[in-house]
């Protein structure tokens, strides 16, 4: 059970919310983002725009909470593409001064969700479900269209009194649906005040309709057909109708009625697209990924769902690989992998799988060879550099710790980097940087009272070693960490 006090906060669990959607009146005049008698978009004050520093602060301290309590899902290929996608779709999200942070959640169910502040969770379901690119950016568009909006920072008197209670319920709402626990785990969630949630639900459907707006907008700049939310939307429609009383878990949270629909559908016929994405290639071959995760006790099921909702067929014989090298054909897997590397030169996924195969069957010299040539042609693509500083860890721990170094500094919200830091420092004799890497890792997986004791022990072994380089980062980040407490704190 998660470690804040549920039964204050559990009226507004995952059934009825997600943060960025409740509790908020709106404000303002229309900012003209949209044709003379559309929808009114309101404007962003300036009160509300320099909340954006408490909003990430905030959101980052949710992150960590989550991080400790729901199951992550550790694909390091999928998550780059996922922030790549992000990173196009949010400027054209009208976001600005928010850096985005994304989260996958090891869960089959349909769901994505915003959180104030930039952080974007998507679960492995929508993966699964999402047939096309376009469906899927349509989904985190909407997404970005709720933190766009600052559905969060609206409101002065309303939002001082929600924010906490309501980013966290979503909190317990999330680890309840991402344990598992379904509907039984909602309805334990819900508490005497439910009441109060009908007041809501009026901001509630108008902010669903203003993050469709701008995630239309959004899609159409980025070259996506606005169809596609459309068409997502129908397909939620239609899963709903076959699950009965049990709808997708992005649906409880973001409920489309008929006119909500038919509002997206007007308004995407009236946008144009220019500079239009048409493959979907790169996309099947994430979604494989992702149906080979879901299925992984049954692979077979993952190519059939590619081969019968049409996938590409460099897609069907990328994950045709990969089960290859999972059932321990590793020579087959990579001559495959290979020949599709060829063909298809700007798809780093494809050479970086590769090296991932090599190093899952412990020829850390492939691996890399493999990830230092990718990273040649691509410099400081993550998935690589990770790959090969976890097959240096094998081969050079003093290799793996510089280039780990380099990485946490590029990527600090990177739990797993900092881990591998933690394990690279202590194989090179950096115990100093070692005790610092590991306090990180627990501050950014939400355990940020151990973090701080790591930080003493750190403090310590730096003496021993008369770092103080190391000493001077130690005491930076012994303040940052007591902020990140103070943040925690609102949660619990």
């Amino acid at each position: 059970m998660p470690r804040f006090r549920l039964a204050r906060y559990g009226w507004l669990c995952a059934a009825a919310l997600t943060a960025s959607t409740l509790f908020y009146s709106t404000g303002g005049a229309a900012q003209g983002v949209y044709p003379s008698g559309d929808y009114q978009l309101p404007t962003l004050s300036t009160a509300s725009s320099t909340a954006t520093s408490e909003e990430t602060r905030l959101g980052r301290a949710w992150l960590r909470q989550f991080r400790a309590q729901a199951p992550q899902w550790q694909d390091p290929i999928v998550h780059h593409y996922l922030d790549r996608l992000v990173a196009r779709l949010a400027p054209h999200s009208h976001i600005n001064g928010i850096d985005t942070v994304t989260v996958m959640v090891d869960s089959p169910s349909l769901n994505a969700f915003a959180v104030p502040g930039g952080v974007i969770g998507v679960n492995a379901g929508l993966f699964a479900f999402a047939e096309d690119e376009g469906a899927f950016a349509s989904v985190i568009a909407h997404e970005l269209g709720h933190i766009a909006q600052r559905h969060y920072a609206r409101g002065t008197a309303r939002a001082e009194q929600t924010q906490i209670p309501a980013m966290a319920a979503m909190l317990a709402g999330m680890i309840i649906a991402a344990s598992g626990a379904g509907d039984a785990g909602i309805a334990a969630a819900m508490g005497s005040q439910a009441a109060l949630l009908q007041d809501q639900l009026t901001y509630s459907r108008r902010y669903e309709e203003e993050a469709d707006h701008v995630g239309l907008q959004a899609l159409a700049a980025a070259g996506y057909d606005p169809d596609a939310m459309v068409r997502m939307f129908r397909e939620m429609q239609r899963m709903a109708r076959l699950q009965g009383g049990t709808p997708p878990e992005f649906l409880l949270t973001h409920p489309i009625s008929e006119n909500r629909l038919s509002d997206t559908q007007a308004r995407a016929a009236q946008l144009d697209v220019t500079d239009s994405r048409r493959s979907d290639t790169l996309y099947d071959m994430m979604r494989g990924r992702a149906l080979l995760h879901i299925h992984a006790n049954d692979p077979q099921q993952a190519i059939t769902r590619l081969r019968q909702e049409n996938a590409d067929g460099a897609a069907i014989t990328y994950l045709d690989a990969l089960i290859a090298a999972r059932n321990g054909h590793t020579d087959q897997a990579l001559q495959t992998l290979d020949r599709l590397s060829r063909t298809h030169p700007d798809y780093t996924a494809l050479p970086a799988s590769a090296a991932q195969v090599a190093l899952e069957e412990r020829r850390f010299e492939d691996a890399i060879e493999r990830s230092q040539h990718l990273l040649r042609l691509m410099p400081g693509y993550l998935p690589a550099q990770l790959i090969l500083a976890e097959a240096q860890l094998q081969r050079d721990p003093s290799a793996a710790f510089d280039l780990l170094r380099d990485i946490t500094a590029e990527h600090p919200e990177s739990p797993q980097a900092f881990n591998l830091l933690a394990e690279a420092a202590g194989r090179s004799n950096h115990s100093g940087w070692g005790h610092l890497a590991r306090a990180e890792y627990l501050q950014l997986t939400g355990r940020v009272d151990r973090g701080i004791r790591q930080l003493d022990i750190a403090r310590d072994a730096a003496e021993q070693e008369n770092d103080t380089r190391v000493l001077g980062r130690i005491e930076q980040r012994r303040e940052a960490f007591i902020q990140y407490r103070e943040a925690l704190d609102k949660f619990r």
